[in-house]
């Protein structure tokens, strides 16, 4: 059903603990909500939202903020005045709704001047303008308040391995983000990059497939200080990882810059799933490593809605994503004050008991004091760790029945 204006009437929406509010963080990508349902075997479903309305339906449902490619808000071909009438139309709507916009990205995997990659192309004209369209999106986001700037590859890898060297893939990907990084410093933009990894799709295979090759390969940079990670759900899954353990260990490296929430069917397509919808213990595990790591930055979804819905499905399935993240942040905080839970982790403390040797650091007293310590393995290994029984409450807790 439709107003008067023929927009989509309202749909009520629980109003309770679990409604988002800024104070989340939780963020939009202008290509999520905005996504239209087109896929390769049907063309699109939705028409098209314009970008000040989605800000509009954003901040109503108690969003934080908008991140965007360049060429979701600006066409590739608009005029530099028509590109100043869209931006100015854009800011003032997130004026008027009190929306950020924490993260900006660019597009270099739609147009097919980019179909054998952009910084990794093997054509340097290509490379150039990789470069330039990039500079040109950074200077939007600086214009609307970023201070990320994500990366994704999409175009950036082959579908046969005897067009280029994989080397001289990655030697390309590392000058373009020097030369990058030095532009950001030399217009004193204060952007952190965050790395996106993904191990298919489009391309037949993606150069610098999960994040730990992210990871790895940022500490090459010149300015690695800079640079940092946007791990996706999906993508991860795609590989059959644990998405959960990747995002730790970019925790860990104090590289965690931005995050894109969604879900995924392990295995399958890039799917980008609403958040919470399919691998609801993986999720868990991860809003709890999210909330209890004092991680600060943006929720973002970088997810679609379903191709069955019209505009009011597309902001169900965004309002699904933000109270999916707060049931799981709450269920986060029963896990923590759950009294069996907790008595069972604080049981294996007691029996693992002290550290023998600290090994925290090396020296050549701690080493031979370590190769004297007699160790009875047998005994060590004996008791069961009760992790079924740990399991099954994290279960229980989960379904709703503790807590």
């Amino acid at each position: 059903m439709t107003d008067v204006l023929g927009k989509p009437l309202a749909r009520e929406r629980t109003s309770d603990q679990f409604a988002p509010q800024k104070s989340d963080k939780f963020t939009f990508g202008l290509w999520t909500v905005g996504n239209r349902g087109r896929d390769p075997f049907g063309d699109a479903v939705r028409n098209s939202i314009p970008p000040t309305r989605i800000v509009e339906k954003v901040a109503e449902l108690g969003g934080y903020g908008i991140s965007l490619h360049d060429n979701d808000l600006v066409p590739i071909d608009a005029t530099p005045a028509l590109r100043d009438k869209i931006v100015s139309e854009f800011k003032q709507a997130l004026k008027d709704y009190d929306l950020q916009v924490p993260m900006a990205t660019v597009n270099l995997f739609y147009h097919p001047v980019f179909k054998d990659g952009a910084f990794t192309s093997n054509d340097p004209r290509v490379r150039n303008f990789a470069i330039q369209k990039t500079m040109s999106a950074m200077d939007l986001g600086h214009d609307l308040g970023a201070k990320i700037f994500v990366l994704w590859g999409g175009r950036e890898g082959v579908e046969i391995d005897a067009c280029r060297n994989a080397e001289d893939g990655i030697k390309r990907m590392r000058e373009a983000l020097n030369f990058l990084c030095e532009y950001s410093v030399s217009q004193g933009y204060d952007y952190k990059f965050a790395l996106e990894a993904k191990p298919n799709e489009p391309r037949s295979d993606i150069y610098f497939p999960t994040s730990g090759h992210m990871l790895a390969f940022l500490y090459t940079l010149d300015h690695p200080e800079l640079v940092g990670l946007n791990p996706e759900v999906a993508h991860e899954q795609m590989s059959g990882l644990n998405f959960y353990h990747g995002v730790a260990q970019a925790i860990e490296a104090g590289k965690l810059f931005h995050i894109d929430l969604n879900d995924q069917k392990p295995g399958r397509y890039d799917q980008d799933l609403r958040f919470g919808s399919e691998t609801i213990k993986g999720m868990f595990y991860l809003v709890k490593l999210l909330e209890e790591s004092g991680y600060s930055g943006p929720r973002a979804f970088d997810a679609h809605a379903y191709r069955t819905e019209d505009e009011e499905g597309v902001w169900d399935f965004a309002y699904g994503c933000m109270r999916t993240y707060n049931m799981l942040k709450y269920k986060a905080k029963l896990f923590a004050q759950d009294a069996e839970i907790q008595g069972i982790l604080n049981e294996l403390k007691s029996r693992f008991g002290p550290v023998p040797v600290d090994t925290t650091k090396f020296s050549a007293d701690t080493a031979a004091k370590l190769k004297a310590t007699p160790f009875d393995i047998n005994a060590i290994a004996g008791p069961g760790l009760n992790y079924e029984r740990l399991d099954q409450l994290v279960i229980d807790l989960l379904l709703g029945f503790r807590g």
